[in-house]
């Protein structure tokens, strides 16, 4: 079943709400939880899933995409007819850039062609949670569907932040609201929504003769949830809501769209917690990676002096490569290569691949993008207006410092 299957991932975007993250890279290829990019979560549903025909769709600032895909994903034997392609902006159709999600799949048109397979996947390349999608292409077939949306259920008073779906007792979409105040909530479920997730299951005729319709109208945005789907639902087409089945074996459902600084860092929190939300560790749904080669982490200075020095870090994530020689991380994620000295203090905080924290140092609601040197006795995160006279600093108080900054 999954052999007639191609997957399209969407990878382009500039997530420009995520800056200064974005500034030198595309959205998925953020660093996320320490050792992993954005993208790594739907790749590995992907795998996980038996989906192994993958293109992924790019356009902005990709190079460190690229450069990740080839290292860490190079795992698909095209002798057994699985694959991930890189696709760049072709320009087949005209002259310009992918103008929204239908259109970069449309100006793509010929890679089904050649593939000719029963269904096509979309998938966002931003988006953290862990899926089955071969569960969803069971309950594609059993509704004998045109097209099958994954959605999560949400409390109803978040439907200004989602696309919301209006369903009937037989979960066939009937309407769709974008950020609605005023939404329809689930059949029998008067306190919740399905909200859209950007996942996308078409019968592969349907999806080409969508696309070229959608092309020829001007007004158009070129997007599958703004104006594709709606056309479908009008025209009587039959597009059905396909629940989310959560695999991570957690109470509570979990997926984040991680596209604000906010959003993103409290996604990043989340794994620090005793008992995380998001389980990393679930050896039957394993979450691939690229990792370079650095020794163990260390923790140097072990009994704590007069002086206040101890290498110690508490609840917290910390990668390969890593030195705490003498500084105390504290509920902190701490991506390769990172070093904390003497007398220092990260709190609450995310510090990517390569960054060094002088002595007597305090970090606290932070995140430090890669190859930044923080000088003796800097303190960031303490007194956010001073903060923001250097820095970006985020609606909820994050202070974020551009990759390679010199403090």
């Amino acid at each position: 079943m999954t052999q007639n299957v191609l997957t399209f991932i969407m990878a382009g975007g500039k997530g420009e709400r995520l800056l200064p993250l974005t500034q030198h890279r595309a959205k998925p290829a953020v660093p996320f939880g320490g050792v992993y990019r954005i993208i790594d979560f739907t790749l590995s549903n992907c795998v996980n899933s038996g989906f192994r025909k993958i293109h992924v769709l790019t356009q902005y600032k990709s190079i460190s995409l690229l450069r990740h895909l080839r290292l860490g994903w190079n795992i698909f034997d095209p002798q057994l007819d699985e694959y991930i392609d890189i696709i760049h902006p072709q320009q087949r159709i005209d002259d310009h850039w992918y103008q929204g999600t239908a259109d970069s799949i449309f100006q793509n048109v010929y890679t089904i062609e050649m593939e000719k397979p029963e269904h096509i996947l979309i998938l966002a390349g931003d988006h953290v949670y862990k899926m089955n999608y071969a569960e969803m292409v069971d309950f594609h077939n059993k509704k004998g569907a045109d097209v099958t949306i994954a959605a999560v259920e949400m409390a109803k008073e978040k439907s200004v932040e989602f696309g919301v779906f209006e369903v009937d007792e037989n979960s066939r979409v009937m309407g769709f609201s974008e950020k609605p105040e005023k939404p329809r909530t689930i059949p029998g479920r008067p306190d919740l929504i399905y909200a859209s997730m950007g996942i996308y299951l078409f019968n592969t005729k349907v999806l080409e003769q969508e696309l070229e319709k959608d092309a020829k109208v001007k007004e158009s945005t070129h997007d599958f949830g703004k104006d594709v789907i709606p056309s479908m639902v009008r025209n009587k087409c039959k597009v059905f809501v396909y629940n989310f089945k959560d695999e991570n074996k957690k109470e509570a459902k979990y997926w984040r769209d991680i596209g604000t600084r906010d959003a993103y860092y409290e996604a990043n929190m989340d794994l620090v917690q005793v008992s995380p939300v998001f389980n990393l560790y679930d050896k039957d749904w394993p979450i691939r990676t690229y990792q370079e080669q650095f020794p163990p982490a260390k923790f140097v200075f072990a009994q704590e002096e007069p002086s206040g020095r101890l290498g110690i870090a508490l609840d917290s994530l910390v990668s390969n490569g890593c030195v705490v020689s003498g500084g105390r991380l504290q509920r902190s994620i701490l991506s390769p290569d990172v070093r904390i000295n003497s007398y220092s203090l990260v709190e609450d905080s995310i510090l990517m691949e390569g960054v060094d924290v002088g002595r007597h140092a305090k970090i606290r609601r932070a995140i430090i993008d890669k190859d930044v040197k923080i000088p003796q006795g800097t303190v960031i995160g303490y007194d956010l207006e001073a903060d923001k006279k250097r820095f970006r600093v985020s609606r909820g108080g994050v202070v974020m410092v551009e990759k390679g900054a010199i403090l």
